[in-house]
């Protein structure tokens, strides 16, 4: 489970909750009481409390998630952003203040997942699947040019080029600090990011010029509703998938007077095109992610991100990991199926 929708709770309550539930393990978020970046650099003992916590109540780990942090690193900084950030970020507010300050933290969270990490070795070692998987910072980056999305007034490429280019400066220091800690960034591609389909993904890897520690945490409810195709996606960065999250949405729903550009409406408003839905009750097909995340070899976690503004977290988050457990299958490693049938094995 990403406890980053669970923050109101601590994760001492919430841990053994889930274990009840189900889950084998969290994606911590960097926010609430679960994972304090400056903490785990700077308290002796830190992580290894959060160990004895995780441990106490048999749960692995292999990521933590610093999306509030990441957005302001290439955002247009204005008054929303100071809701989602540590006070020590924001700071006095001025814009490239915010963003530098978020820069050094997302370097920072790059270290502290290293530490923590390697504080959990020996335990982790025994967990399933192995802790050989890449370490994960899972994310987001922000971005500059997210408001010309509609290239009106007219938008040439190379403005949006520009924006793509501001996302490579700010975000390769980045990417050389975790290549140090032997550390991965999974970018959420999402709405208000520099990525958000398959070609503005490759665009960014291009920005970046192919920086091996940047890839993706996969989540196929930002595709769906777009018309993106979510398993090409997986097909299409194989070597970058770096992380999963079982998210659910549904589309082609409302009364026809909101878009899918959500019409300035709220979540769960009846009238909107799409909205996010617990694990199993939208139109995404996990059928084919699993399949696809076979095929490439994909040995990480299956992280639940739960979101159903109409449902009961509780029981969503229950039904959710009885779904994601059902449909999960390992990979065949052997030969194929009718191999059997080849005289030599008769």
């Amino acid at each position: 489970m990403f406890t980053g929708q669970w923050a109101d709770l601590s994760l001492a309550e919430l841990l053994p909750q889930l274990k009840s539930l189900g889950y084998d393990g969290v994606e911590l978020a960097c926010w609430g009481d679960h994972f304090d970046v400056q903490a785990a650099l700077k308290e002796e003992g830190y992580v290894e409390g959060r160990w004895a916590l995780l441990k106490e109540n048999g749960m692995s780990c292999y990521s933590i998630s610093s999306h509030l942090v990441g957005q302001a690193i290439c955002d247009n900084i204005d008054e929303r952003h100071k809701g989602i950030l540590p006070p020590h970020v924001w700071g006095d507010g001025d814009p490239e203040g915010v963003r530098q300050r978020a820069a050094q933290e997302m370097i920072d969270t790059g270290r502290a997942l290293r530490k923590f990490l390697d504080a959990g070795k020996d335990y982790m070692a025994g967990q399933q699947p192995a802790c050989a998987h890449k370490a994960v910072v899972n994310g987001f980056t922000g971005s500059s040019i997210w408001h010309a999305l509609y290239a009106f007034p007219p938008t040439s490429q190379e403005y949006l080029q520009e924006g793509f280019d501001d996302f490579g400066r700010r975000f390769k220091p980045i990417m050389d600090a975790f290549a140090k800690e032997d550390v991965y960034f999974g970018l959420e591609c999402h709405p208000t990011e520099i990525a958000f389909d398959i070609v503005s993904a490759q665009r960014a890897i291009d920005a970046l010029n192919g920086h091996e520690r940047f890839g993706f945490n996969y989540d196929p409810s930002h595709f769906g509703y777009q018309g993106v195709d979510y398993v090409n996606f997986i097909r299409t960065f194989a070597d970058r998938i770096n992380h999963v999250h079982m998210k659910d949405v549904w589309w082609g729903h409302g009364d026809g007077s909101v878009g899918v550009f959500g019409g300035h409406t709220d979540f769960c408003d009846a009238r909107r095109f799409w909205d996010f839905r617990s694990v199993g009750r939208g139109d995404i097909d996990f059928e084919e992610i699993i399949v696809a995340l076979n095929d490439i070899g994909y040995g990480g976690p299956l992280s639940v991100e739960w979101e159903d503004g109409r449902m009961e977290r509780f029981h969503g988050a229950a039904e959710s990991c009885a779904y994601v457990k059902g449909l999960d299958f390992p990979r065949n490693e052997s030969s194929m199926f009718d191999a059997a049938f080849e005289a030599d094995k008769r």
